[in-house]
């Protein structure tokens, strides 16, 4: 009881600044400025203000009675008893409570509205600018309406003649070149490449992608769950990595490309070219149309020598049948 009464009379005589501190600094838990300011979102300096009893620094009253209240309420103090002392220490000798936040300041301290707004409108009275505006103002309105009237009138005649000259301009069809993919798609990736690639990637079952150009730089490393596409970028030199290559669709040109490999199996440096990739072979194609000419020539050359030998067989006949 002795204790409590000391204590008492030892709060009534310290600030509450001083109260704040001892809070603070003594006892089992001992704190940091810094970190109750973190805690509570309140600057460190205003609080070292409210400890030090410096009110200047900070806001208006109701920010000072707003953040020692919770300032005292975080360090365990009676934020009521810290409230009344910064008054008292501030001075304030009225009895008004905070309420939601707005704080009623004697009519001494109440802003003089109109004397400011008074002296703010002839300070811009005072101007160049509105001396100008007072001076010229006709010759301003009127050159406004003589510009608007201009614009009216250019406007009346272009129109007209704007609408006569333009084309009709035709509404291109709206072609969706994405093909028919087997699983619906769930994420796009690469979709840079979209237009201009040849080859989408579709993960018909979950597995891992792996895509390299031709200077061996990874351009995309995913794992691709059933429905992800990729569109692989332009070109006909990118390699790939599966890792279950049985797994994955890929589309060239809208058409669905052979399996490159079994499922569940791991497969790299598949070359990520169209052609290859639906099974047309350019060597051979190129062998075909070797092979075709020369059968031409040969055939066009009997037929030349096929003429003379039948030319020279009628001439025989007629000079045998002369000397019989």
């Amino acid at each position: 009881m002795i204790e409590e009464v000391q204590e008492a009379q030892l709060n009534n005589e310290m600030t509450a600044g001083e109260m704040l501190r001892a809070a603070r600094t003594t006892g089992r838990r001992k704190r940091e400025i810094a970190t109750i300011a973190k805690q509570l979102c309140i600057r460190e300096d205003f609080l070292q203000a409210l400890e030090d009893g410096n009110y200047t620094v900070l806001p208006e009253i109701v920010y000072i009675l707003g953040f020692a209240r919770n300032y005292a309420m975080e360090l365990g103090v009676d934020p009521d008893v810290i409230v009344k002392k910064i008054k008292k220490e501030m001075g304030i000798d009225f009895n008004d409570e905070v309420i939601q936040g707005v704080v009623e300041l004697p009519e001494r301290e109440k802003p003089k509205v109109k004397e400011t707004l008074d002296k703010n409108l002839q300070k811009f009275k005072d101007t160049k600018f509105c001396k100008f505006l007072v001076k010229y103002w006709k010759w301003i309105v009127g050159g406004v309406v003589l510009f608007a009237i201009v614009g009216i009138i250019i406007g009346m005649i272009i129109a007209p003649a704007a609408e006569e000259t333009a084309p009709v301009e035709e509404v291109a069809p709206v072609i969706n070149a994405e093909p028919a993919y087997r699983q619906p798609v769930h994420e796009r990736y690469g979709t840079e490449n979209r237009e201009d690639g040849e080859i989408v990637i579709q993960a018909a079952e979950e597995s891992w992608v792996k895509v390299e150009d031709a200077r061996g730089k990874t351009v995309f490393s995913r794992v691709l769950v059933p429905g992800d596409l990729y569109y692989v970028p332009k070109g006909n030199k990118n390699k790939a990595t599966f890792g279950n290559v049985g797994g994955i669709d890929i589309w060239v040109r809208g058409e669905l490309a052979p399996k490159v490999g079994k499922d569940h199996t791991r497969k790299t440096g598949i070359l990520l070219d169209a052609d290859a990739l639906l099974g047309i072979n350019k060597s051979a194609e190129k062998a075909k149309v070797a092979d075709a000419k020369p059968k031409e020539t040969t055939k066009a050359s009997d037929a030349k020598d096929s003429k003379p030998t039948d030319t020279k067989t009628s001439a025989d006949k007629g000079a045998t049948e002369k000397k019989q």
